[in-house]
């Protein structure tokens, strides 16, 4: 075999169901001069079996068995025992395309590239959705410096990213993600991609985006946390993150432009994971961020993704809304408290006060936007999320955070 140009790294953990699946469209890849680094991280599964097997019949598979230790720590020991020039991550219940590796290899080195971001397909429930980067191009250390870190995290429109948080999408090199992978902290187990991205951005000197779809991401029921158990411990996790990010960053940002990208960006996470509805201790809701909607409105919540989920799951147990119905244009069999998921042909105006497009993208939301009032829904009644940041703000404050975006917990909380 000519020598290893791409280490292909696969954290492996719980996945049994969705590993072969992974596991064979990298090796029938039209790209030869690649290693598979399959990390076994403690999976209690059938994967260390299905792992090794592998390994007995393609010379090209590398297995890592190691104690349990969360996605960073495997993505960081795939790293010690790659020998190849560039480095991929796949996650071990996803899949790629059969030119994956060559069309990543061929766009880094036309480019001369340090760093490699494409497209991806999103699957969910049987449905398959084309996500391309809206930023492409190639760009050299002053773009990087003045036009792509500035605009990476928060890009002007809450909460876009101008470079995706993914580290799956993209290609990296060895000698550079060496330099700055074993300095993020295992703590870090909310945000892993991002922290990875944004500090290897910062040491970028070139960086190439296509808006080819490669990489498949399945986007499971099962994957997706419902509620927040513990606040505290979900701030405190975003709290390291977000730290992280400002320390890695301040170099290449002015104080202003780099306390705005995290504070927005920390917002957009909380809502996510919170559903929304910020509660004290006493199980109080201290923080509603859907303008205009109050106690008891009555209310339609587009999307059953994550943030769709989150808000479901936060209503059903303080009751703050009376949610009327739940939609989504990819309609599928899913509950949560008295709701199932309908399709959106089911909502009439007079039934609801205010309906929320549960995303963080407004991209994304004005596009859902139009297509409801292509539909006969009253315009006015689509709420927006608020993004005043004295409010945001007083928000850090009530719950916790200190300055640097630490959490340090309230009493309010």
């Amino acid at each position: 075999m000519d020598k290893i140009k791409i280490s292909v790294i696969v954290p492996v953990f719980r996945i049994e169901k969705y590993l072969p699946e992974c596991i064979d469209s990298l090796l029938v890849q039209t790209f030869k001069n690649f290693e598979l680094i399959l990390v076994n991280d403690g999976s209690p599964d059938g994967c260390s079996q299905i792992c090794d097997n592998y390994a007995k019949t393609n010379e090209r598979v590398k297995v890592i068995h190691k104690p349990n230790g969360g996605l960073l720590s495997a993505r960081k020991e795939g790293l010690k025992n790659a020998t190849g020039k560039y480095i991929a991550y796949v996650d071990g219940d996803d899949w790629v395309d059969n030119y994956y590796l060559d069309t990543l290899y061929k766009l880094a080195e036309a480019n001369a590239a340090d760093l490699v971001e494409t497209g991806h397909f999103r699957e969910f429930d049987g449905k398959t959705e084309t996500i391309k980067p809206k930023l492409v191009g190639v760009f050299d250390a002053e773009d990087i410096e003045h036009r792509i870190i500035p605009k990476a995290i928060y890009n002007g429109d809450f909460c876009q990213h101008d470079v995706s948080t993914y580290v799956w999408n993209k290609l990296f090199r060895r000698d550079l993600l060496e330099t700055i992978l074993f300095d993020i902290p295992n703590d870090i187990v909310m945000g892993e991609d991002a922290a990875i991205t944004y500090s290897y951005l910062a040491i970028s000197k070139r960086l190439v985006v296509s808006k080819i779809p490669l990489y498949y991401y399945r986007q499971r029921f099962d994957s997706i946390v419902k509620s927040i158990e513990d606040p505290k411990t979900e701030y405190y996790r975003l709290g390291l993150l977000m730290s992280f990010l400002k320390k890695k960053l301040s170099h290449v940002l002015d104080e202003d432009t780099l306390n705005k990208q995290i504070k927005l960006y920390l917002y957009s996470q909380i809502l996510v994971r919170s559903g929304g509805l910020i509660q004290n201790s006493k199980g109080d809701i201290i923080f509603n961020p859907f303008l205009r909607t109050q106690q008891q409105s009555k209310v339609v919540v587009y999307s059953s993704g994550s943030f769709g989920q989150h808000i479901l799951s936060t209503n059903t147990s303080t009751n703050f809304f009376q949610i009327v119905k739940w939609i989504d244009t990819d309609f599928h069999k899913l509950n949560i408290g008295n709701n199932a998921v309908q399709p959106i042909s089911s909502i009439k105006n007079d039934e609801f006060d205010f309906l929320i497009i549960a995303t963080i993208n407004p991209s994304i939301y004005t596009s859902i936007k139009t297509e409801l009032g292509l539909m006969g829904i009253d315009k006015n009644k689509i709420v927006k999320i608020n993004t005043d940041e004295t409010a945001i703000n007083k928000l850090f404050q009530d719950i916790g955070f200190n300055d640097a975006f630490e959490f340090e917990g309230s009493k309010k909380l």
